[in-house]
């Protein structure tokens, strides 16, 4: 029979400790308050967003995402403003036709709202350059990708 000395046993236990929690208790990288940039990004024939902010927040494994945009058709102003949060994995039902669920894919934060049966998904992910993209999904529409810089 072999036996471990208490400082092997330590070390042991020291190293799957770390491992854990950096593995599973970290908080992302995409955490912050992200600007718009419009002159980068594909509106795909949409009415282009002049201004616009991103917040993410994913602390003990709530997550909170509020877009706050301004945009301008031909005639009018519209300013948009929302905030979701939910667990990890979770589904907000906000009244019979709307609901979203907001996970993470590994390191891409996905956003999935049905509304009236039609399905729109938001991938939020982070580029080797620092940006983050926003990939926009939504039936009868084209992509849009959306650029942002960290505020």
């Amino acid at each position: 029979m072999r036996t471990y000395s208490t400082a092997t046993i330590a070390g042991t236990v020291l190293a799957v400790s770390l491992f854990t929690m950096t593995a599973f208790g970290r908080d992302h990288d995409l955490n912050g308050t992200w600007t718009l940039e419009p002159t980068k990004s594909d509106f795909a024939g949409q009415p282009v967003v002049q201004t616009g902010t991103v917040t993410i927040s994913d602390h003990d494994g709530t997550i909170v995402v509020t877009r706050n945009f301004v945009y301008e058709g031909a005639t009018e102003t519209f300013f948009y403003k929302d905030s979701m949060g939910t667990q990890n994995h979770a589904t907000i039902h906000s009244g019979k036709e709307l609901k979203t669920k907001t996970k993470w894919d590994h390191d891409v934060l996905k956003v999935t709202t049905t509304e009236n049966g039609a399905v729109t998904l938001e991938s939020y992910a982070l580029n080797p350059d620092g940006t983050m993209v926003v990939n926009v999904e939504r039936p009868d529409h084209k992509s849009l990708t959306l650029f942002f810089q960290r505020k």
